[in-house]
């Protein structure tokens, strides 16, 4: 079963004295790779955070992102009125050395300064946190959702694709017997240019014929193209994530048909070729995203 790495997700959670949002994303990437935005709140549980998305998730680039808002009763800040007084003194006995006017603007500034604020941090307690891993988990599965969605159209994309290379390959056989002609007739005429009729030793010929017949046979290269496809089919049904797998037939497929085309010296056979080659490389693309 194809899934794709690409996915979203997003989950709200009703705390007691806040709103959190949690929402992850994730593209492809050869290994496992978790970014997190946490606010300092949830910092203490970034590690187990990270263990349930990649035991969710497996593979990608996954972008995780806590917001909260808080209600108005949770919200504990306090001035800090011991630092606002230094501050303030401090800045009006400057401006008086100064010969400036202290302005009805000097606390405003003072109040920008840091510490100026006291924000008490709360602590995350544990029937909280049960809350907030149960609205990740429900993120998480809406990705494993997204991306199986996602994967249902890969699949119908790269089928068709290694349909269509084995429809190619079908035709091959359509042009091997004009082919070979084609080889022969040539050999014959370049010999018959550089050599005089009687010196070619027939049977001799003939065996050189064979033997570069021989090696410009495609019947192997088709063969093994065939079973590459057959492979990749069945390897789009495993149960367990294979896109590095199919990643690797593909390279074998590509081997085969490049070397197919290497061999063809026949227009039609390399049209073929270079339309195989094209179907390739977007089944290619679509690996890359594949889990």
């Amino acid at each position: 079963m194809i899934r794709s790495m690409t996915g979203y997700g997003k989950a709200e959670c009703l705390l007691p004295d806040k709103k959190l949002t949690i929402e992850i994303k994730s593209l492809n990437s050869k290994q496992m790779d978790t970014n997190t935005r946490l606010p300092s709140l949830y910092k203490e549980k970034e590690l187990e955070i990270r263990q349930l998305i990649s035991a969710g998730l497996e593979r990608g680039k996954v972008e995780c992102s806590f917001h909260y808002e808080l209600s108005e009763s949770a919200i504990s800040v306090t001035i800090n009125e011991q630092v606002v007084k230094s501050y303030y003194e401090q800045l009006y006995k400057i401006a008086g050395e100064l010969g400036l006017q202290a302005s009805t603007e000097l606390l405003s500034t003072v109040m920008r300064m840091p510490d100026a604020i006291r924000t008490e941090k709360p602590e995350i307690e544990d029937a909280e946190w049960l809350m907030v891993k149960d609205a990740l988990l429900k993120a998480v599965d809406q990705v494993r959702e997204f991306r199986s969605q996602e994967g249902r159209s890969l699949d119908q994309d790269m089928r068709q694709r290694v349909n269509a290379i084995t429809e190619k390959l079908g035709l091959v056989a359509n042009y091997e017997t004009a082919r070979m002609e084609q080889i022969r007739e040539r050999i014959g005429n370049n010999l018959g240019e550089f050599l005089k009729k009687d010196a070619v030793d027939e049977n001799r010929f003939e065996q050189e014929l064979i033997y570069y017949i021989e090696k410009l046979d495609i019947s192997e290269e088709k063969v093994r193209l065939a079973n590459h496809c057959n492979y990749f089919l069945e390897t789009m049904e495993d149960p367990v994530p294979a896109g590095k797998k199919l990643g690797f037939i593909s390279q074998e497929m590509g081997r085969e048909i490049n070397t197919l085309g290497s061999k063809a010296n026949h227009t039609d056979i390399q049209r073929l070729v270079v339309e195989m080659k094209d179907e390739l490389e977007r089944i290619k693309e679509q690996v890359l995203n594949v889990l």
